[in-house]
């Protein structure tokens, strides 16, 4: 269940929900999500703290004081440590502020679903979420990145936009796909973020930055992450 009185991010979070084979039901306001749970418990419940008619801590001390169980993870635009410890002692499971990468929720969520042994139905197909081409290695469960064993360090933008580009090795992304990666997280998007964030990336990832070797452009279409090794063996 996901509780977000915001239309256009409950469609985002039900968009990647979906995708994991969760069934998703959205609720817009604190009182119906009390009468949706007690009606019918989900398997877990995705709550934004600010919500009309009931916020979302106040739906977690009602939940805990009826001794219902479901894990709880909390959304907020709220980043200060005494909002954070009171919703985790009134029984939140977890904790994530907004902007958030859409990614990174999706491994919070299936953390909490193992740790309460409360899968989904139908329950996603186990499978290796650490993305690899060649020598680059881009863990979403983790938030890491490293390039040939060394650790590099990336923005929420810069890595949203090199998870997807990893997730379909030498697979062409137009901007215009990249831009709606970012939507959720990236506070000031435009035409330009992507550009911004890839010649950024290149930095970090290119061994000559100039001579891109791992993320290429496709003039007139969009960007790839290649394998440099096995686009050497091809021409070769």
């Amino acid at each position: 269940m996901v509780a977000e009185d915001d239309e256009k991010q409950a469609e985002l979070v039900r968009r990647y929900l979906e995708r994991e084979g969760h069934a998703v039901r959205i609720v817009g306001d604190g009182l119906a999500v009390l009468d949706a749970v007690r009606h019918r418990e989900p398997d877990l419940l995705v709550l934004d703290v600010m919500m009309p008619r009931a916020d979302g801590l106040d739906v977690v001390r009602v939940l805990r004081s009826e001794d219902r169980e479901l894990p709880v993870l909390m959304l907020t635009a709220r980043s200060t440590e005494d909002d954070l410890l009171l919703g985790l002692d009134l029984g939140a499971d977890d904790y994530m502020t907004k902007p958030y990468s859409p990614r990174e929720l999706m491994a919070r969520v299936r953390t909490l679903l193992r740790r309460t042994r409360r899968p989904a139905t139908p329950e996603p197909v186990a499978e290796d979420p650490v993305l690899r081409v060649g020598e680059l290695v881009v863990d979403p469960d983790r938030h890491e990145v490293s390039v040939g064993g060394r650790t590099v360090e990336c923005t929420p933008g810069e890595f949203r936009i090199l998870a997807t580009l990893a997730a379909g090795p030498d697979r062409v992304f137009s901007r215009q796909r990249l831009l709606e990666e970012l939507h959720g997280f990236d506070r000031y998007i435009s035409a330009r973020t992507v550009d911004v964030h890839v010649m950024n990336l290149r930095k970090k990832i290119e061994r000559a930055p100039r001579r891109p070797e791992r993320l290429l452009t496709v003039f007139g279409v969009g960007y790839k992450l290649t394998d440099p090794a096995k686009a050497a063996a091809r021409r070769a």
